[in-house]
């Protein structure tokens, strides 16, 4: 046993052989060698290749001294815990929820019993495969799981669960080039003539600015610099579902929270038209008092639910105006298509024009 062997094994069978003898799911190649005088039996698959090639890198890591026993867990026990342990702690609440979410709801029910060490570049590979034959998801929507995926077995490799990523060397599928759709200013009049205040001034802004939705519903009266036709975006908005809260416990987080926004380079000051001015400087007469401060808020003065403003303001409003239904964040084309770069990271938009106030 000092150079190490390979079995097929079937618990059913009750067989330990050289080679494949039965076609039980259960039945897998094993290697065996011996570790500090006690002999370990490691599961591989079933592919004989794959555990003599396994078995070659153990002897090798032996001989050197630089073998160290791997932690037996099942993939969905340890999707949990890089959920709990490692998500939660470097990404932001939204991304976190897609995280969740890609995990519980395609990673679990596809690689939840498998062992990590029993994960290869085949299965992954027939995942993604899969994702686009039967599930008809999107290429992008297929290459952001494929990333978490990724990212989650990258994780394991450095807990010492696993040796390598099997996921490494995958190519994901190639994203289609879609050009962004965005509402031309005839469209853009007709949009904010059929939409009701708050919201006309709350779709102009974002509109002339380009904010994110959750900047829009993070903006407070203080980022606005009124002198010198600044707005600074600082922060976004995020509200927390109910499973969320469940999940954290009661009491244990706000429903509402404030956090920085997408990325570093979305920190950022934008100058305001001097349409827009007007436009907000009306609005501040007339809004609900908040207590937090923001711009635009319920008649309660508090957050607006970004889903329901989505549901119930802009997509009505689309209909209203007789207009096709495009994204919330399609709002943005227009600024993004005329913006120009300056000194401070300074933005001015130059061409939208979307004619007389509708106020």
């Amino acid at each position: 046993m000092a150079r190490g062997t390979v079995v097929w094994r079937c618990w059913i069978c009750s067989t330990a052989t050289a080679k494949a003898t039965c076609v039980h799911s259960g039945a897998k190649y094993y290697i065996g060698y011996r570790l500090a005088g006690k002999q370990k039996w490691e599961p591989i698959g079933r592919n004989r290749k794959d555990a003599e090639h396994r078995l070659a890198g153990v002897m090798k890591e032996l001989q050197q001294g630089t073998f160290r026993l791997l932690k037996p867990i099942v993939f969905r026990e340890f999707s949990e815990q890089w959920l709990r342990d490692y998500a939660e702690g470097v990404v932001k609440p939204l991304t976190l929820r897609f995280y969740r979410i890609a995990v519980r709801t395609y990673l679990n029910p596809v690689f939840g019993q498998f062992l990590l060490t029993q994960i290869n570049a085949q299965t992954i590979q027939a995942f993604v495969a899969r994702c686009r034959r039967e599930s008809n998801l999107s290429a992008k929507s297929t290459r952001s799981l494929f990333t978490v995926l990724k990212m989650l077995l990258k994780q394991a490799r450095r807990w010492g669960y696993l040796r390598e990523n099997p996921a490494e060397g995958i190519k994901p599928p190639k994203l289609e080039e879609k050009e962004m759709d965005f509402l031309h200013p005839k469209e853009i009049r007709l949009l904010l003539q059929n939409a009701d205040e708050p919201y006309r001034t709350l779709f102009l802004t974002a509109i002339l600015t380009g904010m994110r939705r959750g900047e829009l519903l993070g903006f407070q009266w203080g980022d606005v610099d009124w002198h010198n036709r600044r707005i600074r975006v600082r922060r976004t908005l995020y509200c927390h579902t109910k499973a969320e809260l469940a999940e954290r416990g009661k009491g244990q987080v706000e429903k509402w929270q404030f956090s920085t926004p997408k990325s570093s380079k979305s920190i950022r000051t934008i100058v305001m038209s001097p349409r827009l001015k007007d436009a907000l400087g009306l609005h501040r007469l007339t809004c609900p008092r908040s207590s937090l401060d923001l711009v635009f808020c319920t008649k309660e003065g508090g957050p607006i639910q970004a889903e329901n403003m989505v549901k119930r303001e802009f997509l009505p409003a689309l209909a209203r105006a007789g207009l096709r239904r495009v994204r919330f964040h399609d709002l943005r084309a227009p600024y993004l298509r005329h913006v120009v770069d300056r000194p401070g990271r300074e933005r001015q938009i130059h061409s939208v024009s979307t004619g007389p106030c509708v106020h």
